[in-house]
């Protein structure tokens, strides 16, 4: 009798334990576009005006060791496939049809998904560029995708695309609405996640937010003096940024906002992430120095980004140091459903559900890169950068290494004719990384490099 009371007390600490481990009801994915950690106040930014941002980070877990790839297509491709560049790269603004997606995983788990903001993974080349005949199309339209239902900027054609901001063009459950007059791109974003987790608030969802600030063009928002003038609506000037990273964090506090009226906020675990770094054209003071975006860049302000959970009643505010890179995402979110991933995918990433619901985690103790934006328009200037990294060291493939410690965006080089002990074990634990992940199956691109009209680079 007395073990069986001592059962009955316990029963509801029991079940409380039980009930930790088990994944929120809802999901909120917010991914911003081209936004490094120097952009927000939680992280040590001081140029702009981030509250809500702030506010999911004090009341919520911050990881400090979060990267992404340098660029947008990299960044989402791997998110949403779950898989490293080097395995299913074709060009820039493509995501193959043949893939799957985080929104087919959800949606086979029985989520109701939605996506909103931009897409650009369909058609990227305009018809005048070089080889263009060979890319155009060839992506995934996102009524492949496995989402519900969807609103996007960007989802045919590049020249097609028109604004994202101002008097918005989107694709909307596969009707096109063109220069929506009046309106801005973003604020019928939020309006569509809230109205689409409004129908389904009795099911399980899946929202993914691929926002599209504060990326360039930088023009004003309706936060800026500029707005209440029609004419200067596209106005294109850096002077923006700051209204451009205010008005996305207004939009982050606005979807947080309704789904708390919805009554769904307790159910409901938020995510939010960046692509990518700053756009290089701005310079923000951050850790007592001014720091040049490195967006399109391997250098750590090119990759270190945000990630912020916020799950009230459920996750603490902390913070937290684990490495985190974009592939991890597609398991979490299996685990976070309570599922195991079907036999037939594969993943490069780790999940960090377990920092997320309180368990024991066994983090990755390393994040590689394989990043080559090419072939594509407007991608001449760039090149191939293979590095892998820890908490302390970068090491490219062609030899070079960081010394990358610490919490902000420094990275010092290190002379490999006098490495200490400790240096070289991490350059050696680094290029076994990069050795492993350069393993098959690995895409034709992977294999064969190209420019950016997708020629062998070794003709040029």
């Amino acid at each position: 009798m007395k073990i069986a009371a001592l059962v009955v007390a316990l029963l509801p600490f029991l079940v409380a334990a039980a009930g930790a481990a088990e994944g929120p009801r809802n999901v909120v994915l917010i991914m911003a576009d081209d936004l490094g950690i120097e952009g927000f106040g939680c992280y040590g930014g001081v140029d702009y005006q981030t509250p809500n941002i702030d506010k999911l980070a004090a009341t919520g877990l911050r990881f400090t060791h979060a990267y992404s790839q340098p660029l947008c297509t990299p960044t989402r491709l791997e998110i949403m496939t779950g898989l490293e560049n080097q395995r299913n790269w074709r060009c820039f603004g493509i995501l193959p049809p043949d893939q799957k997606t985080f929104g087919h995983l959800m949606q086979g788990f029985g989520y109701a998904t939605c996506i909103a903001g931009k897409w650009q993974l369909q058609s990227y080349d305009p018809p005048d560029f070089p080889g263009a005949a060979e890319r155009r199309g060839i992506g995934m339209h996102p009524r492949d995708a496995a989402f519900d239902a969807y609103s996007l900027f960007h989802s045919l054609h590049t020249e097609d695309k028109g604004s994202r901001y101002a008097n918005p063009t989107f694709l909307r459950n596969g009707k096109l609405h063109q220069a929506v007059e009046g309106k801005y791109g973003e604020d019928l974003s939020v309006d569509f996640l809230l109205d689409f987790m409004q129908e389904h608030r009795d099911e399980r969802m899946f929202v993914y937010y691929p926002m599209a600030l504060p990326h360039w063009p930088m023009t004003p928002t309706p936060l800026s003096l500029a707005w209440s003038d029609p004419s200067r609506r596209q106005e294109v000037s850096p002077a923006h940024f700051p209204d451009m990273v205010a008005y996305m964090d207004q939009l982050v506090g606005r979807l947080v906002q309704g789904i708390e009226k919805l009554g769904l906020r307790e159910d409901t675990l938020i995510l939010f992430y960046s692509d990518n770094g700053t756009d290089r054209r701005i310079t923000s003071r951050f850790d007592g120095a001014k720091v040049q975006g490195g967006k399109a860049t391997p250098q750590q302000s090119g990759i270190r980004v945000p990630l912020i959970a916020n799950w009230p009643g459920r996750i603490p505010a902390s913070v937290n140091s684990d490495l985190i890179e974009p592939s991890d995402f597609l398991p979490t979110l299996a685990a976070l459903a309570g599922k195991q991933l079907p036999a037939a995918w594969r993943t490069d990433g780790v999940s960090f559900a377990p920092q997320l619901l309180g368990e024991k985690a066994s983090p990755r103790s390393w994040a590689f890169f394989w990043y080559d934006p090419r072939p594509g328009w407007d991608k001449e200037k760039y090149g191939r950068s293979i590095f892998a990294l820890d908490h302390q060291y970068k090491l490219f493939e062609d030899g070079r290494l960081y010394d990358i410690a610490g919490t902000t965006l420094r990275e010092t080089p290190l002379d490999l004719q006098q490495l200490t002990p400790a240096q070289q074990a991490g350059r050696d634990k680094l290029q076994a990384v990069i050795r492993q992940m350069m393993q098959p199956p690995l895409s034709a691109a992977a294999q064969t490099e190209v420019n950016a009209f997708g020629e062998p680079v070794s003709q040029e």
